[in-house]
């Protein structure tokens, strides 16, 4: 399979670990927003699991695994083009993958894309900060500012490029804005989520 528009035709074989992980999770919400055909075999320890089930042929691919992570641990396969990224999860393109189609943009109705940005919306938060609530705003300003300008410094940055991290801040006030919009996605939507991930 090369584009995700096979996933409507043919299905596809992939591993999973648990009900609540993303490799399940994510499969059942391509598979009943969009249609895709995925054969899911769940039950693996861990990502890893998952990805020499591959190597060894048991399994066609995986379904959410981050692309720094690829890169970081496999950059080969994606050098010699061994495997085929048919989709991205998030809210915006990585940098690197302007061909592969943003899942979001996948959606042919508006209760579609409502439930796509629900779902991997979280992909933009990644690992947020958060403080308790009833704090003063100079406060809430202060620990923003401090997050921005350690997210800029640069032996930060040269550190996380040692370590072949993928350093994309997010700003506080960006998350807080993402958050309030999906609070407000319709209960009917979230209800029709909910018995999708059973």
């Amino acid at each position: 399979m090369t584009t995700f528009d096979d996933l409507l035709h043919r299905e596809l074989l992939i591993g999973g670990t648990g009900p609540g992980d993303d490799t399940v999770q994510f499969s059942k919400v391509l598979a009943g927003v969009l249609g895709a055909k995925l054969k899911i075999i769940a039950g693996y320890p861990g990502g890893n699991d998952v990805v020499l089930a591959m190597e060894r042929g048991e399994l066609q691919g995986r379904c959410g695994w981050s692309y720094s992570s690829v890169k970081a641990a496999h950059p080969d396969w994606l050098a010699q083009k061994k495997i085929a990224i048919l989709v991205q999860f998030g809210l915006a393109k990585h940098p690197e993958l302007p061909d592969v189609p943003l899942v979001t943009d996948l959606a042919t109705t508006e209760d579609q894309r409502k439930l796509l940005k629900f779902v991997f919306a979280r992909q933009v938060m990644g690992r947020p900060y958060l403080a308790p609530p009833g704090l003063a705003p100079s406060t809430v300003a202060a620990l923003r500012r401090a997050f921005t300008d350690t997210m800029a410094d640069k032996e930060f940055l040269a550190d996380a490029e040692r370590s072949k991290l993928e350093i994309t801040p997010v700003s506080g006030e960006r998350i807080q804005e993402l958050v309030t919009e999906l609070y407000r996605t319709p209960p009917e939507l979230t209800k029709r989520l909910a018995d999708m991930l059973k």
